[in-house]
């Protein structure tokens, strides 16, 4: 599949062209909504879920037959600051693991009837470490973008974007940070699990990498201080947008990564749920900022795509009761 850009103000044009929601599917499954056997809003955000999903697949009355989970795996040269609890041979044997489906992953999207595939962005060449510069060049950035684009089956109907990368929660706080501002500590937070000292040297790093890397264009804050695998999410998402495919966002990363689309084209990720708020605790800050109400809040912080796989039995119960339920006429249910 070749993609319809070829550097990054071309990504730019393309994710602000892409089609919006359709707007008959929604008022015609909103309509359907009022007249299912059950009193008004009884369902609660589950019509609101439903309502949405139908608006972008175009069909007030859709199904959810091919989810599909796709997890990106990147390595980060900020690393060897020792901002993660965790060693960065870990990125590669974990991706092993997804590959044998021994991962919360591999049951998750398995529990829902997702296709799982997992992508590894050259693990053996990672990030420069960007607190002396840009953690990628702009061909670095765009190919990120690539592989994230052509990863998106266009059969896919609801789409979750995961990431595995030791460090990538100093990414994601760097990110979050240029993006909305404020201090470093109030971004930062535990990731693998690091100590008081590990926090106070990951907000340490990040207001380093904000020093040298000045810009905040939003896609080249991307670039600059995130991973391939947080580039490629940002990719699979924007092609999901281009293909009225709903989506699904993760945690803290996954979140981040989507941000940089929202701030350089505003209503970029209209057609994205959030699928839960993480333990991260920057988590909901970044939420908030992107008016994103999470489904799920299970104090999970695993990254894999793991809440947003989890949130799929929330979205494909939302679209099974709003297309599968009878109609008050079709039931020969008094309305009262």
């Amino acid at each position: 599949m070749t993609a319809a850009f070829s550097s990054i103000s071309e990504f730019k044009s393309v994710l602000a062209n892409a089609p919006s929601f359709n707007e008959q599917a929604f008022n015609d499954a909103t309509q359907r909504n009022g007249q299912l056997t059950k009193p008004p809003a009884a369902l609660g955000r589950l019509e609101d879920i439903a309502i949405w999903y139908a608006s972008w697949r175009g069909d007030a009355t859709p199904k959810i037959e091919h989810p599909q989970v796709i997890i990106f795996a990147g390595n980060h040269g900020v690393t060897a600051r020792g901002v993660s609890a965790f060693p960065a041979d870990v990125t590669a044997q974990m991706v092993m693991n997804f590959q044998h489906g021994g991962a919360a992953i591999n049951q998750l999207a398995n529990t829902f009837g997702a296709k799982l595939d997992v992508h590894a962005l050259d693990l053996d060449n990672p990030t420069q470490d960007f607190t002396k510069g840009p953690a990628m060049s702009t061909d670095e950035c765009l190919a990120a973008l690539q592989t994230g684009w052509d990863a998106v089956d266009p059969e896919t109907d609801l789409l979750v974007t995961g990431e595995m990368g030791i460090g990538n929660t100093t990414s994601a706080a760097a990110i979050a940070c240029a993006l909305f501002g404020g201090a470093p500590e109030t971004w930062v937070g535990k990731g693998t699990g690091v100590d008081e000292a590990g926090l106070a040297l990951k907000s340490q790093v990040v207001g380093e990498a904000l020093l040298v890397n000045p810009d905040r264009d939003p896609l080249t804050v991307l670039g600059a201080l995130g991973g391939r695998e947080l580039v490629a999410m940002a990719g699979a998402i924007a092609h999901a947008r281009v293909l009225s495919i709903p989506v699904i966002l993760d945690g803290f990363i996954c979140t981040a990564a989507a941000a940089c689309l929202e701030r350089a084209v505003a209503g970029a990720l209209d057609h994205c749920v959030a699928g839960h708020q993480s333990d991260e605790q920057a988590h909901i800050k970044l939420l908030t900022a992107l008016n994103k109400k999470p489904l799920l809040a299970l104090d999970m912080r695993l990254g894999e795509g793991s809440g947003a796989a989890l949130a799929i039995g929330i979205v494909k119960a939302a679209v099974a009761c709003h297309s599968g339920m009878a109609t008050f006429a079709q039931a020969g249910v008094s309305e009262g």
